[in-house]
């Protein structure tokens, strides 16, 4: 195995994270949880039972306008 995929392997998984926990980032907060939740997002398997959680849950910020 090269010793370059040793120094850019962690660089790629942080990128990965990145690009996975901003976006939930904005969409946990946009639905009135906190925004510390898009973390469960790189985690595997609990990513999913977020994700569904997040998809059939009522809102809080939705709840607020009604």
């Amino acid at each position: 195995m090269p010793t370059g995929f040793f120094v850019f392997g962690p660089i790629m998984w942080i990128i990965f994270a990145l690009i996975i926990i901003v976006p939930f980032w904005a969409i946990f907060s946009k639905a009135g949880y906190s925004k510390w939740l898009s973390l469960l997002m790189v985690i595997p398997i609990v990513n999913l039972i977020a994700l569904y959680f997040l998809a059939f849950s009522a809102w809080p910020s939705l709840r607020k306008r009604d």
